[in-house]
């Protein structure tokens, strides 16, 4: 389970996480957020965790503001010092309210709700993906250009590539900009219609692809538009699921 913190008080935080790991050991916190602007920012940004939990007074507001900005279909669990939130916090599909400090007995409560609800919700996504196959992709990136931060369209990128252990996404007008993610999770990310991995250091997107030439030991060797910093090859394991992927 993959679960998002929107706490703006340390203790507050690490109380969670050990509760979150004593119930599960296999949770995974992706980040703890203080502000609804950080939070709006994050939701843009990222796919949608598994589960939210959500401190209502954070530092630039209350966190019913990020309800509107954005749409949040995960399960929500409120946690607060106060008590005259409860209405509105069920008025925005919150699945329990905790009372600070959270008392394990009631956490456990609160993800026994978490866990039924995953059950009954998953016969019916089974159910539907019968009919609808289709899936969602990531589509756009927050990167930095100079002093601030910019959204770039994963439909400009033209291919990735990986250096010292940094991801750079460069686009089709040639630009570089530094990504955060591995090319693992890129490729868990991203639309694999239209892009592939096709070695250990580099993800493209089919339309940058200028030329394939036949090159030593089974391997090819592409042109790419923009032009790559160096040579660029398929490497021989992936040159019979490349050539799949490019019949379509």
């Amino acid at each position: 389970m993959k679960v998002l913190l929107i706490e703006d008080e340390l203790p507050a935080a690490r109380q969670l996480s050990k509760l979150l790991l004593a119930h599960n050991p296999d949770v995974k916190i992706l980040e703890t957020l203080d502000s609804v602007a950080g939070a709006v920012r994050w939701f843009n940004t990222f796919p949608m965790p598994d589960l939210v939990f959500m401190d209502i007074q954070i530092a630039d507001g209350l966190s019913f503001d990020i309800f509107k900005e954005i749409s949040i279909p995960a399960p929500v669990i409120f946690t607060t010092a106060f008590d005259q939130y409860a209405v509105q916090a069920f008025k925005v599909n919150a699945v329990d309210y905790l009372l600070k400090p959270i008392d394990p007995e009631e956490f456990q409560r609160a993800m026994e709700k978490i866990n039924h609800q995953r059950v009954a919700t998953q016969f019916d996504l089974e159910s539907i993906s019968r009919y609808f196959k289709k899936e969602t992709y990531k589509d756009r990136f927050l990167v930095k250009t100079g002093q601030q931060l910019a959204f770039l369209q994963a439909q400009d990128i033209a291919f990735f590539r990986s250096s010292d252990g940094l991801t750079q996404g460069y686009t089709f007008n040639g630009k570089k900009y530094f990504i955060d993610h591995t090319l693992e999770e890129l490729e868990r990310l991203l639309d694999p219609q239209h892009f592939f991995r096709i070695g250990r250091s580099m993800s493209i997107r089919v339309n940058c692809i200028k030329a394939i030439h036949p090159h030593l030991n089974g391997r090819l060797k592409l042109e790419l538009q923009p032009a790559a910093p160096e040579e660029v090859f398929v490497s021989r394991e992936r040159v019979s699921e490349f050539k799949s992927w490019l019949g379509g």
